[in-house]
């Protein structure tokens, strides 16, 4: 993806749980935004699919249910998988779900690098 990220992203790997068809899955994630995730897999869906699927974070339950469009995958890179963009119906959903990734992002990088990441991607999108 390119560098003009609209939010910040952290290393954070949470599981995934989505269904293909008739199967389902179970993947990681490699990073998280606001915006969206990019989740480590060999069976990526095609670009433009719309699915739903279910993200566990340690100490909420249950399950975050989100709304997703793959906008990118990578099939022979090191880390093959999918970049997700969140598909947000309902604006409460949204709020909850960017107050718990901030907050991961604390757990992970320590709020003074979260502050700085989310205030870089902020000011990128103010300007752009």
């Amino acid at each position: 993806m390119s560098e003009n990220r609209q939010h910040g992203r952290a290393p954070i790997e949470l599981k995934v749980d989505y269904r293909k068809l008739n199967s389902f899955f179970a993947d990681y994630t490699k990073n998280i935004s606001k915006g969206g995730t990019y989740i480590n897999t060999r069976k990526s869906l095609p670009i433009g699919t719309r699915f739903i699927f279910r993200l566990s974070v340690p100490g909420r339950e249950p399950p975050f249910e989100l709304n997703g469009e793959v906008v990118r995958f990578a099939t022979g890179a090191e880390e093959p998988g999918m970049g997700i963009r969140f598909v947000w119906g309902d604006e409460l959903e949204r709020i909850e779900f960017e107050r718990t990734v901030e907050q991961l992002m604390e757990r992970s990088l320590g709020p003074e690098v979260t502050g700085n990441l989310l205030r870089h991607a902020h000011d990128k999108h103010d300007a752009g």
